[in-house]
């Protein structure tokens, strides 16, 4: 009997470990993701670097796509680092890089177009492991009769 119980505290503290380490690598992932998409790709568009300008003149969409854009994608990088919310921005930020790999397919002739759907897997995977957070966010809101 003691060994069983042994056992089972050995692989209890063994999960604990274990989770541990996955949200602190979760977390980590955010972090770099948060930079990411707050100083490479968020601040070129919302300073009008050259190189943004001149992406969004050839697309055709022009200065305020491009600010609404890097705004989008700061508001994204902050609140993938808020718990309650981080599941939320991950999604939005795919949705974000959906519409990124279309306008590199047609704008771009597919330059670069696989850079949005590699971005998108780490954000999928956020979403997935933080989507108990959404479930705490549809509590946290005020229900209506």
């Amino acid at each position: 009997m003691s060994e069983t119980t042994a056992t089972g505290t050995t692989a209890s503290v063994e999960g604990r470990v274990r989770g541990r380490r996955a949200e602190i690598a979760l977390w980590s992932l955010q972090i770099v993701l948060a930079l990411f998409y707050g100083i490479a790709s968020a601040l070129p568009k919302l300073i009008a670097h050259p190189s943004a300008v001149e992406s969004f003149d050839t697309i055709g969409w022009g200065s305020a796509a491009m600010y609404l854009i890097g705004a989008l994608e700061l508001a994204g990088a902050v609140v993938l680092l808020v718990p309650v919310l981080s599941s939320v921005a991950a999604v939005a930020l795919s949705a974000l890089m959906v519409g990124a790999f279309i306008v590199q397919l047609t704008s771009f002739d597919g330059e670069n177009a696989a850079t949005p759907l590699i971005l998108m897997v780490p954000l999928i995977l956020i979403a997935w492991a933080r989507r108990h957070r959404t479930a705490e966010l549809a509590r946290l809101l005020p229900r209506r009769a």
